[in-house]
């Protein structure tokens, strides 16, 4: 059998093993021959991942039996397309793909749903009127895209104006979104659909980049130490988020907000979580993701044991003040101590740093965990002291105030 595994990045590499784990033949296709999964795969592509019919064309020459998409929702559009186009196997269709990718109809379904969530407005251009009733601070992103990219909070008319101009500039269907913004502590959640049983695989807080306005995730943290209470609220949204969709059998990923015993889901895609969650979930729950992907399109059914949130663990990105990366020294030695479990470096040698846009910008990453919180403190704040981004005259660039915990 023979496989086209779209993206070449972390999680690309784990799929890559487990197809060629069960015998499967691998064509990776990336744009990028330097991507840190091509030398894994049994045979390279360079070719535009957002090229449909590039991509389409590479399977018939091919003559491929299956295409793999994980943790990116743009590329499950691509492979659904495809599949459905060539007749091969794809656990979701084409139409459900499109639904679940653009913000505005899920907006529209998370209210018709009765998905707890924010006011908003869907606008090509806007005036005064248009936001009549919202109440400031609002927020504005495009309606198409992904990684923060475009998303700002404002706190009056004169700074909406530009920020949804500018979201509107980055959608490509050049309209954006208005929505009130709902206070809190935000929340990460992996979901396995069952058929169509929405079954929780982990709970984590998300923590943002200390800068005014930005929406760019720094840290994820494990446990969660919500309530029995508020974990039934956000199985029961995520079980409304399933059945306004007609998700049947899926990993899903929700970001939501609890602030005062309410949820507010902000919103979801039809995939596991991206960055390094396809290891993070099997750590938590048991279940691998990846697996369950290409066993979904195998036409295997996967079974999700009940979540029990159990791990103290920190999964800590990396970000750098401007400059040109030298190298990213301290990680290695922190992982033979014991201090980390896992590493991986983003940027490359000579790679420039700007100011920080999106998730996109991270250096680097490290995991912490522990048996208690106390002695995962102590690692997670050795491991922010000592890891650090050289640049070519000899600094340190890590914002290393980003990584403080209190």
């Amino acid at each position: 059998m023979k496989a086209i595994v779209l993206c070449g990045g972390l999680p690309q590499i784990a799929a890559i093993k487990e197809l060629q784990r069960r015998g499967i033949y691998v064509i990776l296709a990336d744009m990028n021959p330097k991507a840190i999964a091509v030398p894994y795969a049994d045979k390279f592509a360079q070719i535009s991942t957002l090229d449909y019919e590039g991509i389409k064309q590479l399977a018939i020459d091919e003559k491929v039996d299956m295409l793999i998409s994980v943790c990116a929702d743009q590329m499950i559009l691509v492979t659904s397309w495809v599949s459905e186009q060539l007749g091969l196997p794809t656990y979701i269709d084409y139409e459900t793909a499109k639904n679940v990718s653009n913000k505005e109809y899920m907006k529209r379904l998370f209210v018709e749903g009765g998905v707890p969530t924010s006011k908003y407005i869907v606008k090509a251009e806007l005036s005064k009127e248009d936001i009549a009733g919202m109440e400031f601070p609002l927020i504005t992103k495009p309606v198409d895209a992904y990684s923060s990219k475009g998303v700002r909070k404002v706190n009056n008319w004169e700074e909406l104006k530009p920020a949804f101009d500018n979201a509107v500039e980055i959608s490509r269907t050049k309209t954006a979104i208005v929505e009130e913004y709902v206070g809190g502590e935000e929340y990460t959640v992996d979901v396995y659909v069952e058929e169509g049983d929405a079954k929780i695989l982990s709970i984590g807080i998300l923590d943002k980049i200390p800068q005014s306005g930005k929406f760019v995730i720094c840290r994820g943290r494990y446990p969660s130490g919500l309530t029995p209470e508020l974990k039934d609220k956000i199985r029961d949204a995520g079980q409304k988020i399933a059945d306004a969709f007609k998700l049947r059998n899926t990993p899903m990923l929700i970001q939501l907000k609890i602030d005062e015993g309410k949820v507010r889901v902000i919103e979801f895609c039809a995939r596991t979580g991206g960055g390094i969650k396809f290891r993070l979930i099997p750590q938590i729950s048991g279940f691998d993701v990846v697996k369950a992907v290409i066993d979904l399109t195998m036409g295997i059914k996967p079974h999700v044991e009940p979540f029990v949130e159990n791990a103290h663990i920190i999964n800590e990105f990396v970000y750098c003040k401007p400059g040109v990366l030298n190298h990213v020294e301290g990680l290695e030695e922190l992982l033979k101590e014991s201090v980390i479990d896992d590493y991986s470096i983003f940027k490359p040698e000579g790679y420039e740093f700007g100011e920080i846009k999106s998730s996109g910008d991270r250096c680097c990453y490290f995991s912490v965990s522990a048996d208690s919180q106390e002695e995962l403190l102590r690692k997670h704040k050795i491991a922010a002291e000592r890891v650090k981004a050289i640049s070519v005259e000899g600094k340190d660039l890590v914002y290393h105030d980003y990584m403080n915990l209190k």
